[in-house]
């Protein structure tokens, strides 16, 4: 089983970008109204899944299946955090301070003190859309003695 989520954009492009350079994945579809973001690392599967970390959906867009979701009801995303586990945090991090990303957690381990948990690192910041974002550092890459 492998997770696709799908979230609905203002300006899939713009937000296509803001991911790539984010997370360093690559674009297989591209387009105004809808995107699929894959991880470049992960081999494809006998079905042609390329590992897809992320689909991005333009609001005012119906398709086959009907809206999305009401862009005016916010904040986007409540209660929803798109997590991604990273190999490379440190440049990850660089990457969202160069994107201007707000801040909503600055760098910390997870958990603050001691053994248990995920003993990772994480930053937590907003996308473009306002979704909450969360970069981590693979588990037990700050574990302490």
């Amino acid at each position: 089983m492998r997770s696709q989520p799908l979230i609905a954009c203002r300006d899939v492009q713009a937000s296509s970008r803001w991911y790539q350079r984010l997370l360093g994945c690559h674009s297989a579809h591209g387009g105004p109204e809808y995107e699929r973001l894959v991880d470049p690392v992960r081999q494809r599967t006998q079905y042609g899944s390329e590992g897809l970390i992320l689909q991005l959906h333009a609001w005012e867009i119906e398709h086959d299946h009907g809206a999305i979701g009401d862009p005016a009801a916010k904040p986007y995303g409540n209660g929803v955090l798109l997590w991604f586990e990273v190999d490379d945090f440190d440049a990850a991090v660089v990457r969202a301070t160069e994107l201007g990303a707000e801040v909503v957690l600055p760098v910390h381990r997870n958990p603050a003190e001691g053994p248990g948990g995920p003993q990772h690192r994480e930053l937590w910041i907003k996308d473009l859309d306002g979704y909450t974002v969360v970069i981590a550092s693979p588990d037990g890459e700050a574990a302490t003695g």
